[in-house]
């Protein structure tokens, strides 16, 4: 008869991170800032959506990455829309306030990031 040994396997938990590249001063210079409207802050709530105001030299690829890189999560989807710029007036004087491009990143529901209180922080 041959004995067998009944071996017992230790289960170790082991947490997973995602961690994906450190930043880089081009993914960090890509996004400018927050866009902290009633509509914007509805979306996050609502659909788990971003919007940011980004560089006009950025592309919807390099707003992927320098998401991945910065905040350490994956977006589904990125829109862009460029804002034009508004006409404005100061008496007889007639002006033009910039525009910008933003976007709306759109993340999975397991993926948080809370912009509002991020912003805080730094003032």
């Amino acid at each position: 008869m041959a004995r067998t040994k009944k071996v017992e396997e230790k289960k170790v938990e082991t947490e997973v991170v995602k961690q994906y590249s450190n930043p880089t001063n081009y993914s960090l210079d890509l996004l400018i800032g927050p866009v902290l409207t009633e509509k914007s802050l509805k979306l996050q709530q609502d659909q788990n959506t971003i919007v940011v105001k980004v560089s006009p030299k950025a592309n919807k690829t390099s707003i992927m990455i320098a998401f991945e890189q910065i905040f350490n999560v994956k977006p589904l989807s990125v829109r862009i829309v460029n804002v034009l710029p508004k006409a404005k007036r100061v008496g007889r004087y007639e002006g033009k306030v910039s525009g910008y491009k933003k976007a709306y990143v759109t993340l999975s529901s397991e993926d948080k990031i809370n912009l509002l209180n991020a912003n805080q922080e730094e003032n």
